[in-house]
C-alpha cells in the first residue's frame, strides 16, 4: 500500500477529504518522529511499538574492490508489531 492509498483508505474510512485525511497522516507521522527523536520510543497499544536504535561505527567491505570502509555511528529506526497486529496477520 502506497502513502497515496493509505490517505484514500483514511479518507474513507473516517469520512473525511482526502486532504484532511492526508493532513492526519502527515501529522500522525510527524509525532512518532518528534517522539523517538524526544524519548526513543513510541507505542501505540495494540498496532505496536517504535524504537530508536543506536548502532555503533564498524569497519565494513567495499564490494567492489574488497577496501575496508568506516561507517560511522548512526541512530536507526525499529519497530515490534503489537499482538493485535500480529493476530490480524494471521
Amino acid at each position: 500500500m502506497t502513502k497515496a492509498e493509505l490517505v484514500d483508505f483514511i479518507a474513507e474510512k473516517a469520512d473525511l477529504t482526502k486532504a484532511d485525511a492526508g493532513r492526519a497522516l502527515e501529522a500522525v507521522m510527524e509525532g512518532v518522529t518528534k517522539g523517538l527523536k524526544e524519548t526513543g520510543k513510541v507505542t501505540l497499544v495494540g498496532f505496536g511499538t517504535f524504537t530508536a536504535k543506536k548502532r555503533e561505527a564498524r569497519t565494513g567491505r567495499n564490494p567492489q574492490t574488497g577496501e575496508a570502509v568506516r561507517i560511522a555511528a548512526r541512530v536507526v529506526p525499529g519497530f515490534k508489531a503489537g499482538n493485535k497486529l500480529k493476530d490480524a496477520l494471521n
